[in-house]
């Protein structure tokens, strides 16, 4: 196939990836903009490289004219989350999509593979509008904790180095790792809660000092400057105090400062 054709059939895949990294970060952002925790902890995407395909087809058997309809991971997506009970709740996210049509599911959490993989794989249909009208295609939407992810990658490396002749040793020494990342992942979800609770407290904390120095930056806008100098004095003194409950007091006391100046503003426009 021609360098030009490759990338003709490649670029839809290219939009597809694109689109849904895009989509799959905002229902992150969006918990996080509700406060709520987010099952999605990162989201990353890929379009398969030329060689990878050609191997894969030539591997399983595939003519170079049926790839789009062999090959179901040219476009693909990866979903990490914290925690193997948030693997649930992401499935059940991509379930309710409007946008995506689930094809196949196959579950490597519960039932891993004989190499130590797991991971949650969803095949789904998914429609990008092109040039040329609508194109419907295929991505691999993998779901994986972060522990998996970090055995994953590696694994997937020394496969590509050895192909299918990785020495025994190494093989043995990768399933006791996967063995590990399992113990670990069982440990983190033992103490989910307190993990969570410690992570929002720090979100609270970021978000409030967030808007405290929004505050005072558009304070001095209309404020005069030595008073908002004086407030950021005692903003750094509150802030290595490391209070939360201080914090929010002088945010919402900022609040009413920073209000105050904003209706003084706008009476002043009008005379």
């Amino acid at each position: 196939m021609e360098v030009q054709l490759w990338r003709d059939m490649l670029a839809p895949y290219q939009l597809a990836v694109d689109e849904l990294v895009v989509k799959f970060n905002h229902v992150k952002n969006q918990y996080r903009d509700a406060k709520m925790y987010s099952p999605i902890e990162m989201v990353s995407g890929r379009v398969k490289r030329v060689s990878s395909i050609i191997e894969k087809a030539q591997r399983k058997g595939v003519d170079l004219s049926q790839l789009e309809s062999k090959i179901e991971d040219i476009a693909g997506i990866r979903l990490i989350c914290q925690f193997v009970e948030d693997i649930d709740a992401v499935v059940k996210i991509i379930r309710n999509r409007e946008d995506l049509e689930i094809k196949m599911e196959k579950d490597y959490i519960t039932q891993r593979k004989d190499s130590g993989y797991r991971s949650y794989h969803i095949i789904a249909y998914y429609t990008v509008q092109t040039i040329h009208g609508a194109k419907k295609l295929e991505v691999e939407i993998q779901i994986r904790t972060l522990a998996m992810n970090f055995w994953s990658t590696i694994e997937h490396s020394l496969q590509y180095k050895y192909k299918e002749h990785m020495p025994d040793e190494l093989r043995e020494r990768l399933l006791r790792a996967a063995d590990a990342v399992n113990v670990l992942d069982e440990e983190m979800a033992s103490v989910r809660d307190e993990i969570m609770d410690a992570q929002n407290s720090n979100r609270q904390r970021a978000n409030v000092i967030s808007d405290i120095l929004n505050n005072i930056e558009n304070l001095y806008q209309v404020a005069n400057e030595r008073e908002v100098n004086k407030i950021q004095t005692e903003f750094f003194q509150i802030y290595q105090q490391d209070d939360i409950g201080i914090l929010k007091r002088f945010s919402k006391q900022l609040d009413i400062i920073a209000e105050t100046y904003r209706v003084q503003s706008v009476l002043n426009s009008i005379k």
